[in-house]
């Protein structure tokens, strides 16, 4: 297999890893804020199947790996979990609190993977410590992607929270999602922008635990 076949596979599966945590902190958080209607759906899970979403799980990241030219940039998105907003104790409070558990947990993850990466170095383990990093990187992209205001990427929700637009407004809005994702992440304005804010942050965090 072309070894740059292989490294973009295996960055697929952490994608997928990355991205069933993510759901799982919307998940757990929209059932600790009174909805179970994800609990009650099997979505408060870390078994990665509950959450694939065929574009954003498949479809899209396999493109970017096989794609030539794609170069390594790996993005993606997995299954919306289903909140009912009459359900949670404060509304539009928890409304937030559940659409940002999502890139919190992309954030804490990056943490604990640097961490990781650290005391893989101590351990004199330079290539695990290189993929704790890639991994790392990759959960802050999907961290800052999915601020992005665009259906179905959470930054949308807090923009509709904010602007007060209604659900049919929203709804049309989605119906276009997928395709203004495509454009963006095509732009190479966009996709610098989110390399420098993602790397950025990966070089703080290496910085405070000592990664070289």
């Amino acid at each position: 297999m072309d070894a740059t076949i292989a490294d973009g596979l295996i960055q697929y599966l952490m994608l997928v890893a990355l991205l069933t945590f993510h759901e799982y902190g919307h998940a757990w958080t929209a059932w600790k804020c009174g909805d179970d209607t994800a609990r009650l759906q099997g979505r408060v899970s870390l078994n990665p199947v509950v959450h694939i979403d065929p574009i954003g799980t498949v479809f899209l990241p396999l493109l970017m790996i096989f794609m030539p030219g794609a170069g390594r940039f790996l993005i993606g998105w997995a299954k919306p979990v289903p909140v009912n907003l009459y359900n949670l104790n404060q509304p539009k409070r928890d409304d937030i609190l559940v659409t940002m558990a999502g890139p919190a947990m992309n954030l804490i993850l990056a943490v604990g993977l640097v961490a990781a990466a650290k005391a893989t170095l101590l351990f004199h383990s330079p290539q695990a410590a290189d993929y704790f990093m890639q991994a790392a990187g990759l959960s802050l992209i999907l961290c800052f992607f999915n601020l992005i205001p665009v259906p179905p990427l959470d930054g949308s929700h807090v923009l509709r929270v904010a602007t007060g637009m209604s659900h049919e407004t929203y709804a049309n809005f989605a119906r276009y999602g997928f395709i203004i994702i495509i454009v963006l992440i095509n732009i190479p304005p966009v996709r610098q922008l989110l390399g420098a804010v993602t790397y950025g942050t990966l070089d703080i965090l290496a910085r405070i635990f000592g990664v070289a």
